[in-house]
């Protein structure tokens, strides 16, 4: 068998010929150990001004993190076995919330600060043990520094977790009509701003929820919404909070559709705030029930815009809102406006026979019925308009006045 160089395999460690070489090179190491700490803060002090700005507890802890790894250091250094470096335990020295108050970029600061720290004052020793310990500083700070990252990753895919269901938790409770303070509290961890205007979004969930919602969120924010995403069964559930969605919802959504999977996708009515996102939740889910009837519905689609094909669902609030947003103004109008969209529907749509009926000049129908949109919002000489406006004067007329 060949002869082992001095500094032979660092990942196997063999770093010096000898046991008593070796408990000589530890010694001199250890003896360093305490002054290489005290270097390592006065650097910590000098360079980072996140270290200087931490208070007493968390400097502490992060004295204690910076004496651990060269403990640790020295401890591997000593060890003959063929080990790997178990760098990941001298993050366990600290607590969690350690983790959370430092950065991994400010954690990968400290190592760098040690490892220089550690690299000048191995120079003050003897040759033969800066040969063979400078090597294993480079090693065993690339471990550290895996060590951290996997740290740093695994408390990310733990806090990604809870911040998942916790935003399942929210939207299932927006979607029930369960939504109060304490839960706009549990929303404002996930980064929800509680903007004016919230508009609840539903459609069908994509082949891929993860990547969607990921690029839905992204999208969300860069067009200046806060945005709750949540799946329920086939459904992708969009909670949407911003300024400008009041003025433009569908303008909004319409940015947000392509994360959607195929089918309708239907924006429910702008609220003024996340307690009240219930009843945009309400209409949306409504709405997405029953789009299939309007084959030709645009995409998104307005809640409202769907408010015929919810009320023949079944939908008991969509018949409320025909009565009292269609029918009711127009009663209220008077009795004339209501004469002429009856004799203009009962006359296939046909001005001149509206007129003949009502005994007016086909100028007073289409002025009348212009005086019907204002009212309503609805032409009825617009096919899908006079559709609205039929259902709405059949559903008032059961409903009776309210």
């Amino acid at each position: 068998m060949a002869k082992e160089s001095t500094v032979e395999r660092v990942r196997g460690r063999t770093l010096v010929p000898s046991a008593r070489a070796r408990a000589q090179t530890v010694r001199r190491l250890s003896a360093l150990a305490s002054a290489m700490t005290t270097a390592t803060l006065l650097e910590m002090d000098a360079r980072h001004p996140w270290f200087t700005q931490l208070d007493p507890q968390h400097r502490s802890w992060v004295s204690l993190l910076a004496r651990a790894g060269i403990d640790s250091f020295v401890a591997w250094v000593a060890d003959d076995a063929d080990e790997p470096v178990s760098a990941g335990d001298l993050f366990s020295v600290a607590p969690r919330e350690v983790m959370r108050r430092i950065s991994l970029h400010q954690t990968v600061e400290l190592v760098r600060t040690t490892v220089e720290v550690v690299e000048q004052q191995v120079q003050q020793m003897p040759r033969s043990d800066r040969v063979v310990l400078t090597q294993a500083v480079v090693y065993f700070s690339r471990e550290v520094a895996f060590a951290a990252a996997e740290v740093y990753a695994t408390a990310a895919e733990v806090r990604g977790s809870w911040d998942a269901r916790l935003e399942a938790l929210v939207v299932d409770a927006v979607v029930r009509g369960e939504a109060d303070q304490n839960l706009v509290s549990r929303a404002s961890t996930l980064g929800w701003q509680s903007p004016s205007s919230v508009a609840v979004i539903v459609g069908t969930a994509p082949a891929e929820p993860y990547e969607a919602i990921e690029a839905l969120r992204r999208t969300g924010t860069r067009i200046g919404l806060d945005t709750l995403v949540a799946t329920q069964g086939d459904r992708l559930v969009v909670v949407a909070g911003g300024t400008e969605l009041g003025q433009n919802p569908i303008g909004l959504a319409e940015r947000l559709t392509p994360f959607f999977g195929a089918g309708p996708v239907v924006v429910g009515p702008v609220v003024d705030h996340l307690v009240d996102a219930g009843r945009s939740a309400r209409s949306a889910f409504s709405g997405v029930r029953a789009a299939h009837a309007w084959p030709g519905a645009p995409r998104p689609v307005a809640a409202v815009d769907l408010l015929p094909e919810r009320a023949l669902a079944g939908d008991g609030h969509a018949r409320r809102a025909l009565a009292s947003e269609v029918y009711q103004p127009l009663v209220a109008a008077g009795g004339e406006l209501m004469a002429t969209v009856v004799a203009f529907f009962d006359a296939g749509n046909s001005i001149e026979a509206a007129a003949r009926a009502l005994y007016v000049h086909p100028n007073t129908v289409r002025y009348r019925l212009r005086r019907v949109q204002d009212v309503t919002g609805y032409h009825p000489g617009d096919p899908r308009s006079g559709y609205v406006l039929r259902l709405a004067l059949t559903v008032g007329r059961l409903l009776g006045p309210t």
